[in-house]
């Protein structure tokens, strides 16, 4: 999603503001910009296009040099991409970049009678803090006044002629950090657009405004009364932020996943057995809980359903697994004494937060699990179940996938053991699949990365696919469809392998690819009716699968799994389809890390 960053402070804060936003290229954009101080009047440079190209006309224009410059890299909401609608957006005295939606645009255009360029929402707020700013002369009050017209969420970091030197912001529902430097206060929306230097960081709250200046900040609440708010220890860890011997992020990620679980696990890991106790979930707690309601988008919704296929099946209670943008408008019947758990890696997910705050008006307990430390999720949630992923650069997302899967599914069989399901033995049992099995087996799975890419070199020229599977693998297919149209732009769908006689038959012509996953023997000729009949048709089928099964005329193409528990291979299936997609893509010349359109982390509903 969009991006902020920002400097006042020693040294050239336009070569910082420009690094900040390089940092901040992970989150997936359209555009950049940046507006700086020449004397007491701000300038803005902007850009369609990567942040190279915004750097190219930074020295077209003389490499200027400021000591307090704000800078944005946008992702498309209000307008098209393009240079017009790129931010900062100058308005009057003020330049403003943006993240969030302001919902009330259109109503304040009118209002105000403000004429705009661009087709944007954030010119619009522009304009009204440029009339507040007229109006009462401090750069503090400007900003405050425009925040209690405004209806929707935002991060606003504004710069104003004639206060040089000056950086003002405000925040409703989209994050907004203060980080201290040795020699300045930079202002970011992501911990990773401030210099390496910065060791604390101060998050604003809903409705705080502030002013930040090269001495120092003042914050001042909705109400207009100072305010202090608590600072917060940061470790920059710059080995995640590079791709090491790696070409691009995701495979590097991809290589991280058995580190991830162990880390993840480890510590929740006592005797050989997987506790929650740390997190503040007791046994006790665990055995009251008669059904689950599981929120999330995207990636986070598959692990979601991964973990309702084992949770079901250990504890014997029903899950319902709900896509976040559809929750709050569906009326879910949630209620007071209800568990509900919301899974975003970033903790910033727009939609699962409006689903976590609706849960909790409604009296129900709610879980989060999520990646990092402090989000808002984090903050809001009842109960934090936090994962050890490490920072996830690439846009698509694999060793979080991993880890949310294994976190669900080690809660499961805690659950399992508080309601006498299984007993010590079980729970132990459970705990090394999970804890070592898993690691391994994906350890086992990326050593043979060769087979994975031979596989992508035969398929990586379709244009549509399918995937198929049953039970935990139809889910598992799911996220594997996903991976392959993010970064290879291939029409891919999944499906229940017995819906294909449904009606997707019909798609199925001469070379379709069609790929089957087969990790439970159980339903292994269920599954392989399904195979047969896409081959019947013409379909070139590759299978997913372990060593025993599958070897049958009507399959062009196999994978063998490695031999673990067959209530982990579906996660374990996860690492061969990320490698599938990443070599696929990179077949077709895609920009893997940052596909078109798409966002890291999803900031606006």
């Amino acid at each position: 999603m969009c991006g902020i960053t920002g400097f006042t402070g020693g040294g050239d804060a336009i070569r910082r503001v420009t690094k900040g936003l390089y940092a901040l290229e992970y989150r997936g954009y359209d555009s950049a910009g940046i507006s700086f101080f020449s004397g007491s009047a701000v300038n803005v440079v902007k850009t369609s296009g990567r942040v190279y190209m915004l750097e190219k006309k930074l020295c077209a224009c003389g490499s200027p040099s400021s000591s307090c410059a704000i800078g944005h890299t946008r992702w498309a909401t209000h307008g098209a991409p393009s240079e017009t609608n790129a931010h900062p957006h100058k308005y009057g005295a003020a330049a403003l970049v943006h993240n969030g939606i302001i919902e009330n645009s259109g109503e304040l255009k009118k209002a105000y009678g403000v004429r705009t360029v661009s087709e944007t929402d954030t010119e619009v707020a522009a304009a009204v803090i440029d009339r507040n700013f007229a109006e009462s002369g401090d750069g503090v009050e400007a900003m405050l006044r425009a925040s209690r017209v405004f209806i929707g969420s935002y991060a606003l970091v504004a710069l104003f002629d004639g206060l040089p030197g000056k950086i003002y912001a405000s925040k409703f529902k989209s994050p907004l950090l203060i980080g201290v430097s040795p020699d300045g206060y930079y202002i970011a929306s992501d911990t990773a657009a401030m210099a390496p230097d910065t060791r604390s960081y101060i998050e604003l709250c809903d409705g705080d405004v502030c002013e930040i200046t090269r001495e120092g900040y003042t914050i001042k609440n909705a109400d207009g009364d100072t305010v202090s708010r608590a600072e917060h220890v940061i470790s920059h860890l710059a080995d995640e932020l590079q791709t090491g011997i790696f070409d691009h992020h995701m495979r590097k990620e991809i290589s991280d996943e058995p580190a991830a679980l162990k880390k993840t696990l480890g510590r929740r890991l006592c005797g050989g057995e997987l506790t929650f106790e740390g997190d503040g979930i007791t046994d006790g707690e665990l055995k009251k809980i008669n059904g689950l309601t599981v929120v999330a988008c995207g990636t986070a919704y598959h692990a979601g359903l991964m973990a309702k296929h084992y949770i079901e099946r250990t504890c014997k209670i029903p899950v319902n697994v709900v896509i976040a943008s559809e929750f709050i408008y569906g009326d879910p019947l949630i209620e007071k004494g209800d568990t509900a758990v919301f899974i975003t890696q970033s903790g910033e997910t727009a939609d699962t937060l409006a689903a976590m705050n609706l849960s909790k008006e409604r009296g129900a307990h709610t879980v989060a699990v999520v990646n990092v430390v402090g989000s808002t999720a984090a903050r809001t949630a009842d109960t934090v179940i936090y994962t050890d992923a490490g920072k996830e650069i690439a846009v698509a997302s694999t060793k979080a996938y991993t880890v949310q899967c294994a976190t669900l599914m080690a809660l499961g069989a805690r659950m399992a053991y508080a309601k006498g399901l299984i007993g010590q033995d079980g729970l132990k049992t459970a705990s090394h699949a999970l804890y070592e099995e898993l690691a391994a087996s994906i350890d086992d799975v990326i050593s043979r990365e060769a087979g994975i890419a031979a596989a992508a070199r035969r398929y990586h020229t379709a244009e549509n696919l399918f995937f198929i599977g049953r039970g935990a693998d139809y889910y598992a297919g799911l996220e594997a469809s996903l991976k392959l149209k993010e970064i290879s732009y291939i029409h891919s769908e999944a499906y229940a392998a017995g819906e294909l006689k449904h009606g997707t038959l019909s798609l199925v012509t001469e070379k379709t690819p069609v790929i089957a996953l087969m990790t439970d023997a159980r339903l292994y000729e269920k599954t392989m009716s399904s195979v047969r009949e896409a081959s019947a048709r013409g379909a070139d089928v590759f299978v997913v699968c372990p060593p025993d099964l599958a070897r049958d005329d009507s399959v062009n193409t196999r994978f063998e799994l490695p031999t673990c528990r067959r209530e982990i291979l579906p996660v374990a299936a996860a690492t061969v389809f990320q490698l599938f997609a990443y070599h696929v893509a990179l077949m077709r010349g895609c920009d893997i890390d940052k596909p078109r359109n798409l966002a890291k982390s999803v900031t606006v509903e």
